[in-house]
């Protein structure tokens, strides 16, 4: 996604203006609950319930919320492979044996133990996905200087995202422009294209970096910069979902107990 960027489907989503101490309380308290659960049933329902609230509350497109899982879903795919075939247990389903010293095999244990780690994994990010979603960076940045986050570690993260911006933007001009002119149409020339892509944007992100410093001293940089956000107010309704969803999924932390698939 070159010209959709999360922080533009942050600020348009649909729970933009709620609370952000609210969406990060319900996102980070769930990827603690898919940590603390012994069963695969508390992070299923973690994730269909968030997921539920990006597509239906925050409004967020199924095809873009289904890109973002793209990634972490293959990691995860290639994990629980590996968990399966190589955890062993009592009951074994099959069994391969190319080595002396190695060996392969399907187990009920394994296959349990390799669906309970996809489920944290899908559950964990939904509520990674959930708060970057809908939640702009420069909320996440109000949020850090009222937690007396330091002021070196908060500038320099503010740089760095707006780095970001300026090499993406360099990176999208470039390769458009390359494109129009027919630069990929062959294996050689997008070898070429390629080469040229990257240095035309490490020449131009330097560039846009000298800029930024110039600019920082022409109006006169102390060391601190300033954190536009708005706080939004805590509303009754809201605070009341949060609590409902927290407490329903720790019940089923708690009542699931060791569940297993098989």
């Amino acid at each position: 996604m070159y010209e959709e960027f999360l922080e533009d489907i942050a600020q348009t989503n649909g729970l933009r203006e709620v609370n952000t101490y609210l969406k990060l309380v319900a996102g980070l308290g769930t990827i603690l609950l898919c940590l603390l659960s012994s069963s695969y049933i508390a992070p299923l329902f973690i994730a269909t319930v968030l997921s539920g609230a990006i597509l239906i509350l925050a409004r967020i497109d199924a095809r873009t919320y289904a890109e973002l899982f793209i990634v972490p879903f293959s990691f995860a795919v290639m994990s629980v492979a590996v968990i399966i075939l190589l955890s062993g247990g009592n009951d074994v389903y099959w069994s391969w044996n190319p080595l002396s010293w190695f060996s392969l095999s399907i187990t009920r244990e394994s296959i349990n133990e390799g669906f309970f780690v996809f489920c944290r994994v899908i559950g964990g990010m939904s509520a990674l996905i959930f708060i970057a979603v809908t939640t702009p960076m420069t909320d996440l940045f109000v949020v850090m200087r009222q937690c007396r986050v330091p002021e070196v570690v908060l500038d320099l993260a503010m740089i760095i995202y707006r780095s970001i911006f300026m090499i993406m933007d360099q990176l999208v001009q470039t390769y458009q422009a390359q494109v129009m002119r027919l630069g990929y149409g062959s294996f050689r020339e997008s070898i070429q294209s390629f080469a040229t892509l990257c240095g035309s944007v490490f020449i131009g992100s330097w560039n846009a970096g000298e800029d930024l410093i110039r600019a920082m001293d022409a109006r006169c940089y102390s060391g601190k910069f300033a954190v536009l956000g708005e706080t939004r107010p805590v509303e009754l309704s809201s605070v009341l979902a949060v609590a409902a969803f927290l407490m329903m999924s720790s019940l089923v932390v708690i009542f699931s107990g060791n569940s297993t698939l098989l």
